[in-house]
């Protein structure tokens, strides 16, 4: 049957909107859950003046063999078997005959009871039993109150509609009453509307200029854009961030064109886009990459016939273009290297110093890294991108647009006649943002946004803060994922723990931490984030456990090893090789370790083990230095017939010490053979959880 909630509001921002059609979801999902109501669907949706839950629910709870105990057996039957008064007693005030009566067992010991059918409530009672508890349980980054009203929500509520199979779920929450009635568009339809079910309720807002359903709004928007392209041949300039905002900032879409003045076209692209979109919330259109002198809004109305929304717009576009190129050609008037001296203003860390403190560090680290990956040709280059990487924090178009920095240092550094080296590193040094966010494209940007980001990581923890639950101000684990996902997508082979020990000796000075515990932490702290890059990736959580046991000095080779488990985990030897790793291992426990002396050996299978291994290690080991672990893990499986042969016929703790520890020591180079791969004893097999 038919559930359908509307909480409407004065205009949510974008981001509460999202998070509460969240929430409400998890929470209804929840409590019908532990309510044992049958959910065949649910879903939300909603604009910015309502949330909406619609879903199929069953009837009512199914009915429920209940257990009802009453006085416990010692005294409720007497010595010669029949019924005491307190047993008499209890079955009158329960309204059943002494004949339904049993011994019931309970943890707490024997008790006398009967069994009755517990009937299912109907859906809608505990609709409205639930709901304003699930209400008040939103929870919003800033709330308000209202009128006389204790209670808080991001924004007012107006009312509650509130349906189960077409009839309304009567409802009391701070001092609203539920009924089913909405309201169109705030401003082009704000007429009350009845309905009783949700195609009537979809149906009515739809004529009244609402679109509930933010699916349908994107499509109508994304339809808009064409037809307003399709005549320049252009394209929108990307900004899904944007969209996502607008989308949920309007109840009925309407895209608007609006043109500026062509001499604006001289400023970059990144500045033009990012003044549109911070000043006005609106989308660049270019051609080819470049920029056209139209723009694209959205705003929330049906219709603008005399064009007054565009003609706003433009306006104040103009304006603040007027603005941004005053900018720009006021910073292009002081070159950034004559602004690297005022950094020494600009504190960036209180304990960590000023940006000119931070730019020293970044050109020895970022000289440091160009000699371990032999790009030696470029080094100069990356020194210089380093010391100027912070100056375009002194620009007038960074402090009005704060998102712009590193773009304006590189666009400025280019102006300014810089190699295309040093201007693209100090453009792309902030890249990765995020997980989703590209890797720089270059390798200089790449080298210098890994400096960059490892001496923020170093320094913070280095004198002495941590992070906990969501509170990461100095956005730490962003900066780890950012490192980790630059030395895989760029396949760097480069030592962690050596650019760690570089890292924090240059910022020795300042440390309150002591190196050793220092470095420790960092390792930890990016062995966590590479298992939750691994885990967004789809790896089991065993073979992650098996891939990163053995270390994650080169994370080229830890990502290879964990792709190479996963390729190879549907081999017919895959469980076999795994348990007999696992019986190596078992044997090796707390085993004191022997010298190896093939002269000792006996039995044909053991010295056919010791051949095996030594001719199956030679070619393991080049490849594992090749990084080859999917090469060297096929090879090393040939050692499954003879280690097979080996336990079959031999006897590993035999009563002769100097044999039995000389059998223990050929394991036990099986066993560092076998962990420069994994550790196999991590990985989960389907005969073991049978």
């Amino acid at each position: 049957m038919e559930f359908l909630l509307e909480i409407m509001t004065e205009e949510l921002p974008s981001s509460h909107v999202r998070s509460a059609l969240l929430q409400l979801e998890e929470k209804f999902n929840q409590e019908f859950q532990s309510a044992r109501i049958g959910v065949n669907s649910l879903k939300t949706l909603g604009t910015c003046r309502r949330l909406v839950v619609l879903a199929d629910l069953e009837a009512r709870q199914p009915d429920e063999e209940e257990i009802v105990t009453g006085p416990p057996r010692q005294v409720a039957i007497l010595p010669d078997g029949n019924f005491s008064p307190a047993a008499l007693g209890f079955a009158r005030s329960q309204g059943i005959s002494i004949d339904r009566l049993e011994v019931i067992k309970t943890q707490k010991g024997e008790y006398l009871g009967f069994k009755r059918l517990k009937k299912g409530r109907p859906t809608e009672e505990i609709i409205a039993e639930k709901l304003p508890s699930i209400i008040s349980s939103l929870t919003f980054p800033k709330n308000m109150r209202w009128g006389e009203k204790n209670f808080r929500f991001s924004r007012p509520i107006k009312n509650l509609l509130c349906l189960f199979n077409g009839q309304v779920v009567p409802v009391e929450f701070e001092g609203l009453t539920s009924n089913n009635r909405t309201w169109g568009h705030f401003i082009h339809s704000p007429k009350e509307i009845q309905v009783n079910s949700f195609a009537e309720y979809y149906q009515a807002l739809k004529e009244n200029f609402v679109l509930v359903d933010p699916e349908e709004r994107k499509q109508s928007i994304f339809k808009q854009f064409q037809e307003k392209m399709a005549d320049l041949k252009a394209e929108v300039y990307p900004d899904e961030g944007l969209l996502d905002r607008l989308l949920w900032n309007v109840e009925q879409p309407l895209v608007v064109i609006g043109t500026f003045p062509e001499k604006y076209l001289e400023l970059p692209l990144e500045v033009l886009s990012t003044a549109m979109r911070e000043g006005q919330k609106l989308f660049s259109m270019v051609r080819g990459k470049k920029q056209l002198p139209y723009f694209l809004g959205i705003a929330d109305a049906p219709a603008d016939p005399k064009n007054f929304i565009a003609s706003g717009n433009e306006r104040v576009l103009k304006a603040r273009l007027e603005d941004a190129r005053f900018f720009w050609e006021n910073d292009l008037k002081i070159p950034l290297a004559e602004r690297v001296p005022q950094l020494k203003n600009v504190v960036f860390q209180e304990k960590l110093g000023s940006y000119e403190d931070k730019v020293a560090r970044l050109q020895r680290l970022v000289a440091y890294l160009a000699d371990r990956l032999d790009i030696k040709s470029e080094k100069k280059a990356l020194i210089e991108a380093a010391r100027l990487c912070k100056a375009d924090l002194l620009t007038e178009m960074v402090r009005e647009f704060p998102e712009l920095q590193g773009k304006m240092g590189g666009l400025y550094s280019r102006k300014q006649g810089f190699s295309e080296t040093v201007s693209r590193a100090i453009y792309e040094h902030y890249l990765p943002q995020s997980l989703e966010d590209p890797v720089p494209e270059s390798t200089g940007g790449a080298i210098l946004s890994l400096a960059d980001k490892l001496d923020t990581i170093v320094g913070v923890f280095g004198v002495g803060y941590s992070i906990s639950g969501s509170s990461d101000p100095f956005g730490l684990r962003r900066n780890a994922h950012a490192i980790c996902k630059i030395i895989l997508e760029k396949k760097f082979h480069l030592s962690l723990s050596r650019t760690l020990d570089k890292a924090i000796s240059l910022v020795k000075d300042k440390l309150t931490v002591p190196e050793a515990q220092l470095k420790r932490t960092c390792l930890e702290f990016f062995e966590g984030r590479l298992r939750f890059i691994f885990e967004k990736k789809g790896y089991r959580y065993d073979l992650i456990n098996a891939a990163l046991a053995p270390g994650i000095e080169y994370l080229d080779y830890t990502e290879a090893r964990i792709k190479a488990l996963n390729d190879l985990k549907q081999s017919k030897n895959f469980e076999q090789f795994i348990l007999m790793a696992k019986r190596v291992k078992n044997i090796l426990k707390e085993v004191p370790r022997a010298r190896l002396n093939s002269a000792l050996f006996k039995e044909k299978e053991e010295k056919e083990l010791y051949s095996a291994l030594k001719i199956i290690q030679k070619n393991a080991e080049e490849m594992l230095a090749k990084g080859d672990f999917a090469g060297a893990q096929k090879i090393i499986f040939r050692l499954q017939l003879p280690l097979n042969n080996f336990f079959d016929r031999v006897l590993v703790m035999s009563e002769d010490k100097k044999i039995r520890n000389n059998r223990l020591a050929l394991l036990a180079q099986v066993q560092n053979l076998i962990q420069q791969l994994a550790d196999y004893s991590q990985v989960v097999i389907e005969s073991e959880t049978k």
